[in-house]
């Protein structure tokens, strides 16, 4: 067993970058495990695997069996695989340069996609992307739970919606390292409940795979056609924006070294665009657990992950240990996932909330703010209409996730129009940057008209498709027409440090910020327009006035 500590349970930063008493709120939530700023390497004390374990422990979300059981009902087996194994595909690919930004250089999605195409307030739109992706999916896993709760205590649904809302208030109250805990401790007991049964029904009765694959779906005839597998991609594709709640973990990563670096390229991949290939098997697993009960429970119950478990458990196990085990897998898999989803979603909005007004309101506002939009969305039943709510949002997220990757991959590395080292810092960025800016917008706008039918019933199947490929092709186009000059309003940060060590790392000399006295790494600060001192990135970004703000010099 590796000695090495877990997340959880990594000592406090040094007390020179911890916030003293009285000092601003936003110091003190935002050092509490730099969430809404670069992670020093100070703070990150833990090796690739560790980083890459708690990292996958995070998307033990039922959602999974629930999506792939709805498009295996409706389209069958054979197109709801290939509609998985598509939609993996897509996620894994784009996936890669995200996960790489964020390891690398140790910022969350939100911080890379400023300078991948979006400048400082452009990347908002992204932002309330990302937030709306929590809520949806909090809302999701809360359904699940409330159906469980329903199924074995008989709690009516509208109580169980309020029960599953409310009980992740005391969770997301201490941040990510309580959450860590959370996560290592109840992973062993999901991963039994959830692999156990499967591994059961197939050997105890191998007609089951047989009836799996031959299952024909309610609206098709059994044969693969095209239009079926993309709109089965489409609901999977909605999962893309799951990359950003990765990156939440991978900004910890140590730094890349040649002593390190084959672990470290592991651990990147592995809980990077790696948390797929375990999303991929749960849907597929989701589609042969629905058509195990389907004949029992009926199409529209088959997707509901309580009946799945619950059926699955009765075969292997006496009657009264079933609803205690299966609800007990539901509760598990909604908390591990819903307090980070109530989390990130929080961080999201309050990094929106703070650019735009230059004021910090306290994360827990926006913890109550995400869980009330869930809460609506579930008393407004979202779970019978699952795959048309994910169908829409996808074209969103893929649209956004692409450009980024897009200008990561190609701006940065073939064109050299995008700068190499990731810039978020105020003063140094363009408020909108129209490379990103306008590839997410056309991108994502053509794809929703497509989505509801507005550009004929032949296309609209296609919608997750044009949406990936317009941003693909925009992206690199307009920053060939702009010429890159809407990346950076200036080169020169005031400091003489290099940000980057001779490793290619983000150096980690220390300065203080002259405005709320805290240490800070080289990467997190710039010079002052009107002090000869050094500003942090959130004093930036609070400063009503701009008095610290640098002047563009390009």
């Amino acid at each position: 067993m590796s000695t090495e500590p877990r997340l959880a349970e990594v000592a406090e930063p040094d007390p020179a970058q911890k916030a003293a008493p009285g000092t601003d709120q936003a110091v003190k939530e935002t050092l509490e495990d730099y969430t809404l700023r670069f992670a020093p390497r100070s703070y990150r004390r833990w090796t690739p695997m560790v980083v890459a374990t708690t990292a996958l422990g995070g998307i033990a979300y039922m959602a999974d069996f629930s999506i792939g059981a709805g498009i295996g009902l409706a389209h069958g087996t054979g197109n709801a695989l290939l509609a998985i194994a598509v939609a993996a595909v897509v996620i894994f690919v784009t996936g890669f340069p995200l996960a790489y930004y964020g390891a690398r250089y140790n910022i969350d999605l939100d911080l890379i996609t400023r300078g991948s195409g979006f400048g400082y307030f452009g990347s908002v739109l992204t932002s309330v992307i990302f937030a709306s992706f929590t809520f949806i999916f909090f809302a999701l896993e809360g359904s699940i739970m409330a159906q469980g709760l329903k199924l074995g205590l008989g709690l009516p649904l509208w109580l169980g919606y309020l029960v599953s809302t409310l009980m992740v208030i005391p969770l997301v109250i201490y941040g990510m390292s309580a959450l860590s805990k959370l996560q290592v401790w109840t992973t062993p007991i999901w991963l039994l409940l959830m692999v156990g049964p499967l591994v059961y029904l197939v050997a105890t009765d191998p007609g089951t795979v047989d009836r799996f694959l031959a299952y024909a779906g309610t609206d098709g005839d059994g044969g693969v056609n095209t239009a079926s597998v993309l709109l089965g991609a489409g609901v999977c594709l909605s999962l893309i924006a799951q990359i950003g709640e990765q990156i939440d973990y991978l900004r910890f990563m140590p730094p890349k070294t040649e002593a390190n670096k084959r672990g470290w390229w592991t651990a990147v991949v592995m809980a990077g665009p790696g948390w797929v290939v375990l999303g991929a098997l749960k849907q597929a697993i989701g589609v042969f657990l629905a058509v195990y009960i389907i004949a029992e429970v009926g199409p529209t119950a088959a997707p509901e992950p309580i009946q799945q478990f619950k059926h699955a458990f009765d075969a292997m196990m006496p009657s009264w240990m079933v609803l205690p085990l299966a609800v007990a897998l539901v509760v598990i898999s909604q908390i591990k996932i819903n307090v980070t989803n109530a989390y990130s979603g929080s961080l999201a909005w309050t990094n929106s909330f703070t650019r735009v007004t230059r004021r910090y309101p306290g994360r827990m506002v926006f913890v109550l703010v995400n869980l009330g939009f869930a809460l609506v969305l579930m008393e407004a039943d979202m779970f019978s209409f699952l795959n048309g709510i994910l169908g829409f949002y996808s074209n969103c997220a893929i649209a956004w996730v692409v450009t980024v990757a897009t200008d990561i991959g190609i701006n940065k590395y073939v064109l050299k129009l995008s700068p190499h080292a990731p810039e978020f810092r105020r003063g140094m960025l363009y408020a909108v940057n129209p490379v990103g800016v306008v590839s997410f917008v056309a991108a994502s706008g053509l794809s929703i008209a497509m989505y509801f039918h507005g550009l004929g019933d032949t296309l609209q199947p296609y919608s997750p498709v044009a949406a990936a490929v317009i941003a693909f092709v925009l992206t690199p186009l307009m920053a060939v027409v702009t010429k890159g000059r809407y990346y950076l309003r200036r080169t020169d940060d005031g400091i003489a440090e290099p940000l980057l060590d001779e490793d290619g790392n983000p150096s980690a000399v220390t300065y203080e910020c002259h405005v709320c006295r805290q240490e800070f790494e080289r990467p997190d600060v710039a010079a002052c327009r009107t002090h000869d001192a050094v500003v942090c990135s959130l004093c930036l970004s609070t400063d009503k006035v701009g008095d610290h703000v640098l002047p563009a010099t390009v």
